[in-house]
């Protein structure tokens, strides 16, 4: 039935894009332009303007042009919306948002590249999963190339770092812009194809000599196309935050400086978001958990808070950090330095014997940290019992012992209803005056638990709070595994004697007792690997579907607010929430930045691996010929992974260095088998191998059997 009601759309276009797609969801076929004008009782005047939305949305790839100028939603015809991820083979997978995964083969990729958001139809469903084929290219996101800047006689090239950018750009003289021969560049395609045959490049920043690890920090920020220098707009904003905590900023908060709040944070630590304090009060405990309050001076839609949401978060390289606020923020009036007054949103919650959550209040506040403490200064007084450190620290001592009792009885607790403990090593660059020193184990000891139990405990009380009140914010949300994939890693335990019966329901609890199981064996960090690989990824969203790996029912992100622009998200609500007023942000806000800063989290999380890739191949560049003791993680057609023992280092050993066999991957890809001498090479093998060569262009670390 066409509406009654005409025009009121014509101001509110993103209201009208919905009723369009809302039409095509109730008509539930392919509709032609007239068809849609029809539907919706629009006057000749108002076709212009729908003309306009169709044309928007199909290149939003919300819906698709389809035959006899008919239009569609794209899961009609069996057209998904993905990120493409190529290989360097020439074939690819686009990743849909709701976790499937469509091969694409070279072919049919088409002018697609990496990082690509596209358009792909699905032709077949395979025995090993789906196959299609690129439609469209619906967003660039690879706004950059990174390459090695040389010339060929009188002519200059770009060599494309990424192997799945498989083409050289040919750079006009006029376009070089004083880039120096054997740099590495930044460059953008200007004309798809020359003379050469080749794309027509353009060199945009020069970055550097490539021994230099400083230039593939460069590589890695442009590659990604990571925000790492503020604008004017932000600067001048800067200008007007001041240095310190001012008598009118206290104004309606709790004056809590008497407490012994203390910070603990690694040794590198620069910007500090929590500081706790502990009482014991009779049987029971007080913890305060105390947040810097960056809303206070960061405003919502300021040039700050938008600059700050583009980046969604901080991002860690082991010689540097790309901050989410400027360092006059970050390290300085945002940051719970010692010894000076700061602006914090606290959590105050009592505490059982057991270690139960009785009550929470929240409230902003000022508080003056009593001291910086490291991770390793906690655990040298806690466990080691330094007697210089406990009688430098001994006012502060007794509280300490307080936090590693109330951290215990919390632990336990979550343990109890299934919370996760994969307990993977993390690596740790050792750089001493610009060269990589080591690459070791990042140690994780009991000042690392009794800051991770408290802020889990302040993120779910928040989250409970603000749900309680009803206002909408973004949960910090794991959902369940995917029966389908768990089931095939229990056959790839059941090949290492692991005998799992799969449950009806997958459960933390399961998750729990399997873990234990798996503890106990030899190579255990690897099959923690394994289970881990096998869960969804945590994102950000206002719909609460509770946090799997937690075990926790309702879950947010509160308490890093400097790092992460959800937490800031977090403090203005429960703000909002305190005072009783209008929430600040609306569900539909939330739901498109949640997947906005999920992405951004992933990009950052890419971006560190990528510059840990390139710090291990310097590392390794002077070990040619040197022998190590590894494990096999991985495993392809072309070879298998091995991660060292000795360092925090994997490279791989290919089918080509093999002793002479044609080897050949099994049907679950947990073994090589030699089809001549029946050798096998599996998962989680212990094996001996020998540094071959480290390609430093593509960070490719080899390694053969010694």
């Amino acid at each position: 039935m066409p509406r009654k009601k005409k025009s009121s759309f014509k101001f509110n276009p993103e209201k009208l894009k919905k009723e369009i797609i809302q039409l095509f969801k109730n008509r539930k076929k392919p509709l032609l332009l007239r068809e849609i004008y029809h539907f919706l009782g629009v006057s000749s005047k108002e076709r212009p303007i729908i003309r306009s939305l169709v044309k928007e949305l199909v290149e939003e790839g919300e819906l698709i042009h389809v035959r006899k100028r008919r239009y569609a939603l794209p899961e009609e015809e069996s057209v998904v919306r993905g990120k493409l991820r190529t290989h360097p083979d020439g074939f690819g997978f686009v990743e849909t948002e709701d976790g499937r995964t469509i091969f694409i083969p070279p072919r049919k990729i088409g002018k697609a590249l990496d990082g690509d958001l596209v358009l792909a139809k699905i032709e077949r469903v395979a025995p090993k999963g789906p196959e299609g084929k690129v439609l469209r290219v619906i967003e660039r996101k690879r706004k950059n190339i990174v390459g090695y800047f040389f010339r060929r006689k009188k002519f200059y090239f770009v060599e494309p770092e990424d192997p799945r950018f498989p083409f050289e750009l040919y750079i006009p003289k006029k376009r070089r812009h004083g880039a120096k021969p054997g740099h590495l560049v930044v460059t953008k395609i200007v004309q798809p194809t020359s003379e050469f045959g080749i794309p027509i490049g353009e060199v945009l920043k020069d970055l550097g000599d490539p021994e230099e690890l400083s230039t593939h920090c460069l590589a890695v920020i442009y590659a990604f196309d990571l925000p790492y220098q503020f604008g004017k707009k932000v600067k001048r904003e800067l200008k007007k935050v001041p240095e310190e905590v001012r008598e009118k900023d206290k104004k309606n908060r709790r004056d809590l400086t008497h407490l012994d709040f203390v910070t603990i944070d690694g040794e590198n630590a620069r910007d500090f978001d929590d500081a706790i304090y502990v009482e014991k009060r009779g049987k029971g405990f007080k913890l305060w958990v105390a947040i810097a309050d960056v809303s206070a001076y960061v405003r919502k839609s300021s040039a700050l808070d938008e600059e700050a949401y583009l980046r969604g978060t901080s991002v860690y390289f082991p010689n540097m950090v790309i901050p989410m606020f400027p360092e006059k923020l970050s390290n300085g009036i945002c940051s719970l330095n010692p010894e000076v007054e700061r602006l914090a949103m606290v959590v105050e919650m009592d505490f059982s014997s057991t270690g139960k959550m009785q009550s929470a209040e929240f409230y902003p506040a000022v508080i003056k940290s009593k001291a910086r403490l490291t991770y390793n200064k906690v655990k040298s007084m806690l466990i080691d019992r330094d007697k210089e450190l406990i009688k430098e620290y001994k006012r502060l001592f007794p509280m300490l012992e307080a936090a590693a009792e109330l951290s215990q009885l919390i632990r336990k607790r979550r343990e109890e209803r299934g919370s996760l403990d994969f307990d993977i090593p993390e690596p740790e660059v050792i750089i001493t005056q610009g060269e990589i020193e080591n690459i070791i184990k990042r140690e994780r000891n009991l000042a690392h638990l009794i800051i991770e139990d408290f802020m889990i405990a302040a993120n779910e009380a928040v989250a409970e709070f603000l749900t309680e009140k009803g206002y909408p914010f973004l949960y910090r949300i794991h959902e369940e595994p995917d029966p389908n994939k768990f089931k095939k890693l229990l056959e790839i335990f059941a090949t290492y004697g692991i005998e799992v019966d799969l449950p009806s329901e997958l459960t933390p609890s399961f998750f729990q007792k399997l873990i234990e199981e798996v503890s106990q064996r030899e190579h255990a960090e690897f099959f923690n690997m394994l289970l881990l690989r096998s869960l969804k990824q945590a994102k950000y969203s206002p719909h609460n579907v509770g946090h799997f790996g937690l075990a926790s029912t309702c879950y947010c992100h509160f308490t890093s607010p400097i790092r992460r622009y959800p937490d800031l998200v977090v403090h203005r609500t429960l703000k909002r929430a305190l005072k009783k007023k209008k929430p600040p942000y609306t569900e539909e806000e939330l739901e498109a930045m949640g997947k906005h800063l999920s992405e951004r989290e992933r990009t950052a999380e890419e971006a560190e691996r990528e510059v840990l890739k390139r710090f291990q191949a310097f590392f390794m560049k002077d070990k040619i010929g040197e022998e190590f003791s590894g494990i096999i993680t991985g495993l392809t057609a072309f070879g298998f992974f091995v991660e060292l023992e000795e360092y925090m280092v994997s490279g791989v050993v290919r089918v080509i260095d093999l002793p002479e066999d044609i080897y050949k991957l099994n049907e679950s890809a947990t073994a090589l088998i030699g089809q001549n001498t029946g050798k096998v090479f599996h998962l989680g093998q212990k094996v001996k191998v020998k540094v071959k060569d480290v390609d430093l262009k593509r960070f490719y670390i080899n390694f053969v059997l010694s």
